[in-house]
């Protein structure tokens, strides 16, 4: 048995938008100035206050559980006013229903969001019964700790040479190496190509229809038989 794991945010939905307004909120709300858009992004897939912790000054690290707490407090004003409704990225939805059809693939989630953050994304794009395990920020350290990957092995029962982390940060990739799993990172999401090739991700793409390759590169998983390649 295979197992396929996305990370969420960058990876499989684009969240920026979601994901700078929170940062901007937790910033302003203790008095601190917000971070531009690209040093905002460059944390995105750390855990919350992981995240924060990285991006404040070390005199400033007593802020952090307020600037989360306003973060949180912040997703879900802006979910109740219908303005948290990320979208997939092209081609994302294709894959996912070509893996999830296959009897031999499981699909997981690792993310640095919270569960009920997934569970919604999940809810608005009807992907509720996609992921065989999702393992979240609530229940396993920040990345690139491997526990999220070895946690999700153990819910499956799928050995590490069957299993591949697909993402865009170097977050997915060195928690991929630590747990000894194959690596696929992508480069729409908010690390650049340069930094996924010096973090030793096992392949690169550059959009979802590079997938099918990249898995049979990297876990001689083929998704499709040569008699329908050739049709």
């Amino acid at each position: 048995m295979y197992l396929v794991i996305f990370d969420c945010d960058g990876t499989l939905v684009d969240s920026q938008d979601t994901i700078l307004h929170g940062l901007r909120v937790g910033f302003e709300t203790v008095g601190l100035t917000p971070p531009d858009r690209k040093t905002g992004l460059s944390i995105v897939g750390l855990s919350l206050d992981v995240a924060f912790r990285r991006l404040v000054a070390p005199e400033h690290a007593h802020l952090v559980p307020a600037m989360a707490d306003a973060y949180r407090q912040a997703k879900v004003a802006r979910r109740l006013a219908g303005l948290d409704h990320d979208p997939l990225y092209p081609g994302a939805r294709v894959m996912l229903d070509t893996l999830h059809a296959r009897d031999d693939v499981l699909l997981g989630i690792a993310t640095g969001k919270a569960l009920r953050g997934v569970r919604h994304m999940q809810e608005i794009h009807g992907l509720e019964r996609m992921f065989a395990t999702i393992q979240t920020a609530d229940s396993a350290p920040s990345k690139p700790h491997p526990a999220m990957i070895q946690q999700a092995m153990a819910e499956t029962g799928a050995q590490a040479d069957k299993t591949v982390m697909i993402g865009d940060t170097t977050f997915d990739i060195d928690m991929a190496r630590a747990a000894g799993v194959a690596s696929v990172g992508v480069t729409w999401g908010y690390h650049p190509r340069e930094m996924l090739v010096a973090s030793g991700a096992g392949r690169i793409i550059d959009a979802f229809g590079e997938l099918e390759d990249a898995l049979a590169e990297t876990l001689d998983l083929r998704l499709f038989t040569a008699e329908r390649d050739i049709a």
